[in-house]
């Protein structure tokens, strides 16, 4: 493009202060966004079309590992990047980072929709280009709360970022119906419908967004990037083979890879943190710890990831494995449906995120984000006294306040974050709270499959064997089923099979009367075998994130309630804190 030509074109563009701009920018930006969390979990719900199409069995032992890596490996893609993409956007142009990430992530959407092997090989092509498809996820997240923040004044920042983490935190719940929808036409639309998006995102994008001038002369911090992603990866990498069976272990939290997993990402972390303070361009900016509203919305949205990041899988679970069957749906009917009854959390978000946002421009943001955290507190402590066969109307009460609360939480704690950063730092400390958040969601997931497995092995062997006795299963084949891994029972109900389908086999059940072989695989028999131990491992979870969101409360409130944006001209090697008013 000619010098003239690109003047041309600077001309056509509406000024980056004007209300026309603005407004573009968030536009923009929420579609990226959306789509970026929508890709988090559409292919959760699709995940049974997607094996199936490709002609493998994703609970076979050796295959667990495409399984967890397609659910995990985005997330974890994620979480290790953004900080760095948000840096480079602070260095090199965040507009510019923000369209190279819709580019990435367009391409490698199109190619997870193209794959032309089976088995194991399409697997793999699967996995590979759904981790690159997260790095193009990364470039977007890291970036766009900088650039929205770049844009609007601060006493509209609220109503703009809750819109924007709106979109972000509904998109995982429409991802659940998208993926229930499109996934039993055809697994290829849920990769392809990203596609046309961002196409027409990455136009509009390059053609109307403006670069800000915020750039800075120095370094990428190529050791702290390389000892924080091995430490970060280490580590959840170890969650996510803890949560697996190993040896004659339910789970493998003693096995030596998961073992040294921890260890590795530990002594990683560590390393990181020594490089870090001594460098003279860090990637990871410690000196913004400084600022306490900074700290406090970062150890905030963690605490709150990770009270929150496994209700998704918790939840699916407890539809799809007894509240749907039990209510006359098929096991492969229950993915779409499982989204479907999750809708409350999302109009919850869809109600509670803009508003609280734009109430916090005026009013501060420590109410709604300690008064959000109290109430997710309420909600998840008042779920465990459901019955596994619940009313609906009860248990979606429960979600739209736990939709409310979180969207009364994160849109005010995300603007107290920005607020509280230097102009230069705003890509970095928005990548690190976001690291904050995707790396929390990944925790959770481990703890929260943790603390049900451990319920349900202490109950449910027991309630197997009694009742597939009681259909005249033969002592051998009903002890052996009742000692597999819970974990097993959990991604089987989780996919949408028919658990004891899956668990008996073909073979055993053909040797079963006609009576027993429909009482076995009918829609009642598994949900009231697992009901009580289920319960046995759903309560001490929610426990779990009712505390963890009351400490979050409590961090929220040590924030102060009022906070003055650091001067942009700080030296970036001192962060001085900003003003508290408490």
């Amino acid at each position: 493009m000619s010098v003239a030509t690109t003047r041309a074109r600077a001309r056509d563009l509406p000024h980056p202060d004007s209300d026309r701009y603005k407004w573009l920018v968030l536009t923009n930006t929420t579609l990226g966004v959306m789509m970026a969390t929508i890709d988090t979990s559409i292919v959760l719900i699709a995940l049974p079309d997607i094996f199936k199409g490709i002609g493998i069995n994703p609970l076979l032992p050796g295959n667990t590992f495409y399984l967890l890596w397609m659910i995990l490996g985005f997330m974890i893609v994620t979480s290790v990047l953004v900080v760095s993409l948000g840096r480079l956007g602070d260095m090199l142009g965040r507009v510019k980072m923000y369209n190279f990430g819709f580019v990435v992530y367009t391409l490698f959407s199109l190619l997870l929709s193209i794959t032309w092997m089976s088995g194991t090989s399409a697997a793999l092509w699967l996995l590979i280009m759904r981790l690159f498809q997260g790095v193009g996820a990364a470039f977007l997240i890291a970036n766009s709360t900088a650039i929205l923040t770049d844009v609007f004044p601060e006493h509209q920042r609220g109503m703009a970022i809750g819109v924007n983490q709106m979109a972000a935190i509904s998109g995982s719940f429409i991802g659940l119906v998208l993926g229930g929808l499109l996934g039993p036409i055809q697994w290829r639309l849920i990769f392809i419908i990203s596609v046309p998006v961002g196409i027409f995102c990455t136009i509009w994008a390059y053609t109307k967004l403006r670069e800000i001038p915020s750039k800075r002369d120095c370094q990428i911090d190529w050791s702290g990037n390389l000892a924080f992603a091995l430490g970060l990866v280490a580590l959840m990498v170890g969650i996510t083979y803890g949560i697996q069976p190993y040896g004659g272990h339910v789970m493998g939290w003693t096995s030596p890879l998961v073992l040294g997993s921890l260890g590795i990402g530990i002594v990683s972390l560590v390393l990181f943190a020594r490089i870090e303070v001594r460098s003279p361009d860090p990637m990871f900016r410690l000196s913004l710890f400084r600022i306490r509203a900074f700290t406090a919305g970062g150890v905030s949205t963690l605490l709150a990831a990770i009270g929150r990041g496994g209700l998704m899988f918790t939840m699916v679970i407890w539809l799809q494995g007894i509240w749907l069957p039990l209510h006359g749906y098929k096991f492969s009917e229950t993915p779409l449906w499982a989204g479907i009854a999750l809708l409350p959390l999302t109009v919850g978000v869809l109600m509670a995120g803009p508003l609280c946002g734009h109430l916090s421009d005026r009013f501060g943001s420590r109410a709604f984000t300690v008064g959000g955290m109290i109430g997710a507190a309420v909600a998840f402590f008042t779920l465990q006294f459901l019955p596994a066969n619940f009313s609906y109307p009860e248990f979606g009460g429960l979600l739209l306040l736990i939709g409310l609360s979180m969207g009364a939480f994160t849109a005010p704690n995300r603007v107290a974050v920005m607020n509280a950063l230097p102009a230069e730092h705003r890509g970095v400390g928005s990548g690190m709270n976001s690291t904050f958040q995707n790396s929390g969601q990944v925790f959770s997931i481990g703890i929260f499959f943790t603390l049900m497995i451990i319920g349900l092995s202490g109950t449910l062997p027991h309630a197997l064997l009694v009742g597939l006795r009681a259909q005249g299963v033969s002592p051998a084949v009903a002890h052996h089923v009742a000692t597999l891994p819970p974990v097993t029972t959990l991604f089987a109900s989780f996919l949408g099979y028919n658990p004891m389908a899956h668990l008996l086999g073909a073979h055993v059940i053909s040797t079963l009367s006609p009576g027993a072989r429909a009482t076995i695989v009918g829609r009642e028999f598994f949900p009231r075998i697992i009901q009580k131990a289920f319960a046995a491992g759903l309560h001490p979870a929610l426990d779990f994130a009712a505390i963890i969101c009351a400490l979050a409360a409590v961090t929220s409130w040590m924030r102060g309630t009022r906070t003055t944006q650091p001067r942009a001209s700080m030296s970036s090697d001192s962060v001085e804190p900003p003003t508290n008013a408490d």
